[in-house]
Protein backbone atom coordinates (compact mmCIF):
# COMPACT_ATOMS: atom_id res chain seq x y z
CA UNK A 1 0.00 0.00 0.00
CA UNK A 2 0.54 3.66 -0.31
CA UNK A 3 2.10 5.77 -2.75
CA UNK A 4 5.42 4.48 -4.77
CA UNK A 5 7.78 7.26 -5.89
CA UNK A 6 9.92 6.16 -9.07
CA UNK A 7 13.12 7.99 -10.19
CA UNK A 8 12.69 8.92 -13.97
CA UNK A 9 15.24 9.85 -16.14
CA UNK A 10 13.81 11.29 -19.35
CA UNK A 11 17.04 11.16 -21.93
CA UNK A 12 16.23 13.56 -24.71
CA UNK A 13 16.64 16.40 -27.05
CA UNK A 14 14.52 19.29 -27.53
CA UNK A 15 14.17 18.87 -31.17
CA UNK A 16 13.25 15.33 -31.43
CA UNK A 17 9.37 15.15 -31.84
CA UNK A 18 9.61 11.05 -30.28
CA UNK A 19 10.33 12.66 -27.18
CA UNK A 20 7.52 15.36 -27.15
CA UNK A 21 5.41 12.34 -27.39
CA UNK A 22 7.08 10.33 -24.86
CA UNK A 23 7.04 12.89 -22.79
CA UNK A 24 3.45 13.68 -23.43
CA UNK A 25 2.94 9.82 -23.15
CA UNK A 26 4.25 9.16 -19.70
CA UNK A 27 2.58 12.12 -18.23
CA UNK A 28 -0.26 10.59 -19.15
CA UNK A 29 0.59 7.24 -17.76
CA UNK A 30 1.47 8.77 -14.16
CA UNK A 31 -2.39 10.91 -14.21
CA UNK A 32 -3.52 7.50 -14.04
CA UNK A 33 -1.77 5.94 -11.90
CA UNK A 34 -2.18 9.25 -9.40
CA UNK A 35 -2.21 8.12 -5.89
CA UNK A 36 -0.26 5.17 -6.59
CA UNK A 37 2.72 5.29 -8.05
CA UNK A 38 4.34 9.20 -8.72
CA UNK A 39 7.77 10.07 -10.07
CA UNK A 40 10.75 12.71 -9.71
CA UNK A 41 11.66 13.33 -13.09
CA UNK A 42 14.68 14.22 -14.37
CA UNK A 43 15.53 15.83 -17.90
CA UNK A 44 19.15 14.30 -19.20
CA UNK A 45 20.72 15.36 -22.14
CA UNK A 46 20.99 14.23 -25.68
CA UNK A 47 22.06 15.57 -28.63
CA UNK A 48 20.61 14.65 -32.01
CA UNK A 49 23.03 16.85 -33.64
CA UNK A 50 25.51 17.48 -32.06
CA UNK A 51 27.69 19.55 -34.85
CA UNK A 52 25.29 21.52 -36.21
CA UNK A 53 26.44 24.98 -37.10
CA UNK A 54 24.59 28.32 -35.59
CA UNK A 55 22.60 28.32 -38.63
CA UNK A 56 20.95 24.91 -38.34
CA UNK A 57 19.82 23.28 -41.32
CA UNK A 58 16.54 22.61 -43.28
CA UNK A 59 14.59 19.75 -42.21
CA UNK A 60 14.22 18.44 -44.99
CA UNK A 61 17.68 18.79 -46.44
CA UNK A 62 18.50 17.21 -43.27
CA UNK A 63 16.37 14.35 -42.80
CA UNK A 64 17.62 13.15 -46.66
CA UNK A 65 20.90 13.35 -45.45
CA UNK A 66 20.47 12.36 -41.91
CA UNK A 67 17.85 9.18 -42.72
CA UNK A 68 17.96 9.43 -46.85
CA UNK A 69 14.13 10.62 -46.71
CA UNK A 70 12.75 11.69 -49.82
CA UNK A 71 9.78 14.39 -49.75
CA UNK A 72 6.78 11.45 -49.76
CA UNK A 73 8.42 9.65 -47.11
CA UNK A 74 8.91 12.96 -44.96
CA UNK A 75 5.36 14.01 -45.67
CA UNK A 76 4.23 10.92 -44.12
CA UNK A 77 6.36 10.78 -41.00
CA UNK A 78 5.39 14.10 -40.61
CA UNK A 79 1.73 13.33 -40.43
CA UNK A 80 1.91 10.21 -38.33
CA UNK A 81 4.09 12.39 -35.72
CA UNK A 82 1.31 15.23 -35.73
CA UNK A 83 -1.45 12.76 -35.61
CA UNK A 84 0.14 10.80 -32.89
CA UNK A 85 0.87 14.57 -31.13
CA UNK A 86 -2.73 15.23 -31.47
CA UNK A 87 -3.95 12.16 -29.73
CA UNK A 88 -2.18 13.13 -26.59
CA UNK A 89 -2.78 16.83 -26.62
CA UNK A 90 0.65 18.38 -28.25
CA UNK A 91 0.73 20.13 -31.08
CA UNK A 92 3.13 19.87 -33.91
CA UNK A 93 3.16 22.21 -36.46
CA UNK A 94 5.25 21.44 -39.19
CA UNK A 95 4.91 25.15 -41.22
CA UNK A 96 6.34 26.81 -38.38
CA UNK A 97 9.36 24.56 -37.91
CA UNK A 98 11.58 24.44 -40.91
CA UNK A 99 14.91 24.14 -39.64
CA UNK A 100 17.02 21.62 -37.06
CA UNK A 101 18.71 23.66 -34.37
CA UNK A 102 21.98 22.91 -32.22
CA UNK A 103 20.59 22.32 -28.84
CA UNK A 104 23.48 22.87 -26.13
CA UNK A 105 22.96 26.00 -25.01
CA UNK A 106 19.35 24.47 -24.48
CA UNK A 107 20.63 22.05 -22.48
CA UNK A 108 22.58 24.04 -20.12
CA UNK A 109 19.74 26.14 -19.50
CA UNK A 110 18.01 22.93 -18.64
CA UNK A 111 20.65 21.34 -16.47
CA UNK A 112 20.51 24.85 -14.42
CA UNK A 113 16.49 24.40 -14.40
CA UNK A 114 17.25 21.04 -12.57
CA UNK A 115 19.32 22.41 -10.41
CA UNK A 116 16.65 25.53 -9.65
CA UNK A 117 13.74 22.86 -9.79
CA UNK A 118 10.82 23.35 -11.84
CA UNK A 119 12.96 21.65 -15.14
CA UNK A 120 9.97 20.13 -16.35
CA UNK A 121 8.01 23.40 -17.07
CA UNK A 122 11.45 24.78 -19.06
CA UNK A 123 11.35 20.90 -20.84
CA UNK A 124 7.80 22.05 -21.69
CA UNK A 125 8.05 25.31 -22.92
CA UNK A 126 11.16 24.38 -25.21
CA UNK A 127 9.60 21.77 -26.80
CA UNK A 128 6.36 23.82 -27.49
CA UNK A 129 8.44 26.58 -28.81
CA UNK A 130 10.42 24.84 -31.14
CA UNK A 131 7.81 22.31 -32.70
CA UNK A 132 4.29 24.50 -32.06
CA UNK A 133 5.99 27.52 -32.45
CA UNK A 134 8.72 27.05 -34.93
CA UNK A 135 11.38 29.14 -32.76
CA UNK A 136 14.81 28.98 -33.16
CA UNK A 137 16.05 27.22 -29.70
CA UNK A 138 19.53 27.68 -30.55
CA UNK A 139 18.89 31.61 -30.26
CA UNK A 140 19.98 32.90 -26.94
CA UNK A 141 17.83 36.05 -26.68
CA UNK A 142 15.22 33.04 -28.06
CA UNK A 143 16.47 30.57 -24.47
CA UNK A 144 16.03 34.14 -22.58
CA UNK A 145 13.02 34.88 -23.54
CA UNK A 146 11.32 31.36 -23.32
CA UNK A 147 12.94 30.91 -19.64
CA UNK A 148 11.76 34.07 -18.54
CA UNK A 149 8.33 33.20 -19.63
CA UNK A 150 8.60 29.68 -17.48
CA UNK A 151 9.45 31.70 -14.51
CA UNK A 152 13.01 32.00 -14.81
CA UNK A 153 15.49 34.78 -13.57
CA UNK A 154 16.17 35.98 -17.13
CA UNK A 155 19.37 38.04 -15.90
CA UNK A 156 20.79 34.75 -14.70
CA UNK A 157 19.64 32.99 -17.82
CA UNK A 158 22.01 35.42 -19.93
CA UNK A 159 24.50 35.12 -17.87
CA UNK A 160 24.68 31.47 -18.11
CA UNK A 161 24.27 31.96 -21.77
CA UNK A 162 27.02 33.96 -22.18
CA UNK A 163 29.19 32.16 -20.26
CA UNK A 164 30.66 28.28 -20.20
CA UNK A 165 28.86 27.57 -17.04
CA UNK A 166 27.31 23.90 -17.18
CA UNK A 167 29.06 22.71 -20.56
CA UNK A 168 31.13 20.20 -18.70
CA UNK A 169 27.99 18.88 -16.68
CA UNK A 170 26.01 18.85 -19.83
CA UNK A 171 28.64 16.80 -21.70
CA UNK A 172 29.48 14.45 -19.28
CA UNK A 173 25.49 13.75 -18.24
CA UNK A 174 25.43 12.68 -22.26
CA UNK A 175 28.87 11.35 -22.00
CA UNK A 176 27.60 8.84 -19.34
CA UNK A 177 24.17 7.82 -21.02
CA UNK A 178 25.94 7.47 -24.43
CA UNK A 179 28.55 5.21 -22.57
CA UNK A 180 25.89 2.93 -20.91
CA UNK A 181 24.03 1.94 -24.57
CA UNK A 182 21.59 4.73 -25.15
CA UNK A 183 21.93 6.03 -29.16
CA UNK A 184 18.47 6.46 -29.60
CA UNK A 185 15.79 9.07 -27.92
CA UNK A 186 13.39 9.06 -25.92
CA UNK A 187 14.95 6.81 -23.45
CA UNK A 188 13.15 6.62 -20.60
CA UNK A 189 15.35 4.62 -17.41
CA UNK A 190 12.88 3.72 -14.17
CA UNK A 191 14.83 3.68 -10.78
CA UNK A 192 18.23 3.49 -13.08
CA UNK A 193 17.65 0.19 -14.37
CA UNK A 194 14.69 0.07 -16.33
CA UNK A 195 14.57 1.40 -19.99
CA UNK A 196 11.27 2.14 -22.00
CA UNK A 197 12.62 2.98 -25.24
CA UNK A 198 10.92 5.65 -28.23
CA UNK A 199 8.03 7.34 -28.25
CA UNK A 200 5.66 4.63 -26.88
CA UNK A 201 1.72 4.36 -26.05
CA UNK A 202 0.05 5.42 -22.62
CA UNK A 203 -0.52 2.17 -21.83
CA UNK A 204 3.01 1.14 -22.20
CA UNK A 205 4.35 3.59 -19.89
CA UNK A 206 1.58 2.64 -17.25
CA UNK A 207 2.51 -0.41 -17.38
CA UNK A 208 6.15 -0.22 -16.59
CA UNK A 209 5.31 2.52 -13.74
CA UNK A 210 3.02 -0.11 -12.27
CA UNK A 211 5.06 -3.34 -12.35
CA UNK A 212 7.86 -1.45 -11.48
CA UNK A 213 6.12 0.21 -8.39
CA UNK A 214 5.00 -3.50 -7.64
CA UNK A 215 8.58 -5.17 -7.21
CA UNK A 216 9.81 -1.96 -4.72
CA UNK A 217 9.30 -2.26 -1.12
CA UNK A 218 6.87 0.52 0.16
Amino acid sequence: GGMKTLRIDFVSDVVCPWCAIGLAALEQALQRTQGEVGAEIHFQPFELNPHLPAEGEGIGEHLQRKYGMDQAQLADNQERIRARGAALGFVFDFNARSRIWNTFDAHRLLHWAGIEGGQRALKHALLQAYFSEGRNVSDRATLVDIAGAAGFDVARAQAILGSGEYADEVREAEQFFTRNGISGVPAVIIERKHLVSGGQPVEVFERALREIAAGIPA
